[in-house]
């Protein structure tokens, strides 16, 4: 019986180790290229520059008759597409445009943890704007839009390609995000 409780009082101090100490949170390490940019001027209203990551530009759909552009800039290797969609500004329909503009955004307040919002103005390319920073799982991290407020207004919106997951998605959020914000500073309207 002595041994028995010996062994025990061996085995119970040996068996024990220093406390467990947690680890620190990770945070998932993806490396994107240092961005480089590329004049675009294609058959629209206006030019800008994109990264050259983005595949080149093949999806443009053209509604001449309603002056309304739509262009598709595909990030494959980031597995998403940041949407742009002119419209011209015709008599008395800005109002509406901002609106719309401000309500696309807004549609993401259910899933969305935050919405920030920065104003933009280059007064001597006559581009003025928001960008939306959307935080949390919404359907978009980035929107924009700018606009001369006479002849030209310019959407655009961040979609990924997968199920909105905010934390498996951040880096290449914040990796589009510098790249939309390259995008409104570059554009440049063809009068």
């Amino acid at each position: 019986m002595k041994r028995l409780l010996l062994l025990c009082i061996i085995l119970s101090c040996v068996a024990c180790g220093s406390d467990p100490i947690p680890k620190p949170k990770a945070m998932l390490r993806l490396d994107y290229p240092e961005p480089k940019y590329k004049g675009v001027d294609i058959r629209l209203p206006f030019t800008f520059e994109k990264n050259e990551l983005a595949d080149p530009i093949t999806k443009i759909k053209l509604d001449g008759v309603n002056n309304i552009y739509a262009v598709d800039i595909e990030y494959p290797k980031l597995k998403g597409t940041v949407y742009l969609t002119y419209k011209k500004v015709k008599e008395n329909n800005l109002t509406n445009l901002l609106r719309d503009a401000q309500n696309l955004t807004q549609k993401h307040t259910m899933k969305a943890d935050e919405i920030e919002g920065d104003i933009y103005e280059n007064p001597k390319k006559k581009v003025f704007g928001m960008f939306y920073e959307v935080g949390g799982n919404a359907a978009s991290q980035s929107q924009f839009y700018v606009t001369d407020s006479i002849n030209h207004f310019l959407v655009g919106s961040l979609y990924f390609y997968a199920k909105p997951n905010y934390d498996s998605i951040y880096p290449a959020a914040v990796y589009l995000k510098n790249d939309i914000k390259h995008i409104m500073e570059t554009i440049e309207w063809k009068e």
